[in-house]
């Protein structure tokens, strides 16, 4: 038998069929046996004379070289088993942390192998011998060993095991406790924000009210601008608006009928004209009483639309027209021109036509008492600017009237009983006088009936429009005398006992 030892040079060998590196194997002779502990006896495959016998050493040796980087950078490693292999320095460091760590395990064919632990800083005390099926033993490690003893126990000691449980947990969800509390406190905090929102929303409705005061200031100036006098109050409340009359002492409708063209409202106006000024179309008069409008309505008192009312003794028009189910429905309003300091009817303070024909002869100088007459729109008034001696910004023109609240949707108050178009009335003009009944106040229920002053539902003050068109809140605390002159268009801003008053209002 020929043996010829593993080589690490680079010269071939017999057969030349090994790579540059790469350690020769020796050929031998069916049946011989390599020399040293770590080799093993291959039989003969059938048909061929010899076999490969193959030492541990050599096998190691091939794979060890390919993962080198270089032939210079491997180390020899002693083998348990005699020779040696060829590792890298890295391989090395990690397989053989400590020499005394590594336990020889003997094989089945003679010799032994070393066995490392588990990667990890262990000691040899930690590797555990387990007896091999080929015989002989091994080292590992617990871990490795727990597993391996599993995997080797015998099939009768093996059953089925169910998997465990799944146990599905709720989702989180509130409680009643939890959710009546939240309830509560949702509901303690819309009772906080409520009022805020009230207060907010009629803050709103108050600007809306003071912007339809405006327009209304605006028209009558507008009218002034155009015929040189501000409207008139009509004759009284048995006659209504007539587009065919004109405007001015000869239009026997209210002050709120004349300024109609004037707040973009002309078809309404010319609604009920048949172009004959003596002979009225007592029909369409009659519609128009019933057609409200919102800038006559207070936002935070009543809605457009028509209520319950008198009217049954119009003049001009058809008093059964207006009812329906024996009660006469008109449209209101809740604004009043200020017709001056005296607290008489506005259609019995100065003379006014009892008809058509009696109209056409009247004259602005006839029967024009100072004392009573003495405020801007009033019954058949001609005021022009020059007139109001006080100065514009110091007399009232138009405002927010008084009214029961009890009555705001039924006819029981008697300044607020007939349509918004008639003639001079307590429901269309007010006045400033110095007396219990004509003291402003706010609404309320179950008082003042057949009162003469101003006032409103808002709290804290009333609007009142001044004849420059401005519009202010005026407190219901003012004092009366100083409202007094405020309605006066000629005072000179002094009471009538003589004394001296002083006119300011907020801006």
């Amino acid at each position: 038998m020929k043996r010829i030892l593993p080589r690490v040079q680079g010269t071939k060998g017999p057969e030349g069929d090994l790579d540059r590196g790469r350690p020769e194997v020796e050929r031998l002779s069916p049946g011989a046996v390599a020399p040293g502990p770590g080799s093993r006896n291959v039989p003969p495959a059938p048909g061929r004379t010899d076999s490969i016998i193959v030492g541990v050493a050599g096998l190691e040796a091939v794979l060890k070289v390919r993962e080198a980087r270089s032939f210079s950078a491997c180390l020899t490693t002693p083998l348990a088993t005699g020779g040696s292999r060829n590792v890298s320095p890295r391989t090395r460091g990690r397989e053989a942390r400590s020499v005394s760590a590594c336990l020889t395990t003997p094989l089945a064919t003679g010799g032994s192998r070393s066995v490392l632990p588990a990667p990890g800083p262990r000691s040899a005390s930690d590797c555990l011998t387990t007896p091999l099926v080929i015989g002989g033993s091994r080292s590992v490690p617990p871990r490795t060993r727990g597993r391996e003893a599993r995997s080797a126990a015998p099939a009768s000691r093996r059953h089925w095991q169910p998997a465990a449980a799944v146990v599905c947990r709720p989702h989180p969800a509130f409680t009643l406790v939890e959710l009546l509390v939240v309830i509560a406190i949702i509901g303690m905090l819309v009772g906080l924000l409520l009022p805020a929102v009230q207060q907010a929303r009629e803050a709103a409705r108050q600007m809306q009210c003071n912007n339809q005061l405006r327009q209304m200031a605006l028209a009558c100036l507008n009218h002034e601008s155009q015929l040189r006098k501000f409207p008139s109050a009509g004759w009284t409340w048995t006659f209504m608006g007539d587009p065919d009359r004109g405007l001015g002492r000869t239009q026997p409708g209210g002050w709120s009928f004349s300024i109609l063209p004037f707040i973009e409202q002309n078809a309404m106006y010319m609604y009920g004209s048949n172009n004959l000024p003596d002979t009225p179309d007592k029909t369409k008069l009659t519609e128009v009483l019933q057609m409200p409008l919102p800038i006559f309505y207070c936002p935070s008192r009543r809605t457009a639309k028509t209520y319950p009312g008198a009217n049954d003794s119009l003049v001009n028009g058809t008093s059964s027209a207006l009812k329906e189910g024996g009660v006469a429905y008109v449209a209101k309003m809740d604004y009043a021109a200020n017709y001056g300091g005296y607290s008489s009817n506005p259609g019995d303070i100065r003379y006014h036509p009892s008809d058509y024909t009696q109209a056409n002869t009247y004259q602005k100088n006839n029967s024009w008492p100072t004392q009573k007459a003495n405020g801007v729109i009033f019954s058949c008034s001609e005021t022009r600017v020059g007139e109001i001696r006080d100065g514009l910004t110091n007399t009232y023109l138009v405002g927010e009237k008084y009214h029961n609240s009890d009555t705001y949707e039924t006819n029981g108050s008697s300044n607020d009983d007939n349509g918004a178009y008639i003639g001079a009335d307590r429901d269309n003009c007010r006045c400033t006088k110095v007396a219990s009944d004509t003291v402003p106040m706010q609404d309320r229920s179950g008082y003042g009936n057949d009162d003469y002053r101003f006032g409103s539902c808002h709290a804290g003050g009333f609007g009142m429009a001044m004849c420059d068109g401005s519009v202010h809140r005026v407190v219901y605390s003012i004092d009366s005398k100083v409202h007094y002159c405020l309605g006066v268009r000629n005072d000179g801003a002094r009471y009538t006992d003589g004394t001296n008053v002083q006119v300011r209002l907020p801006d």
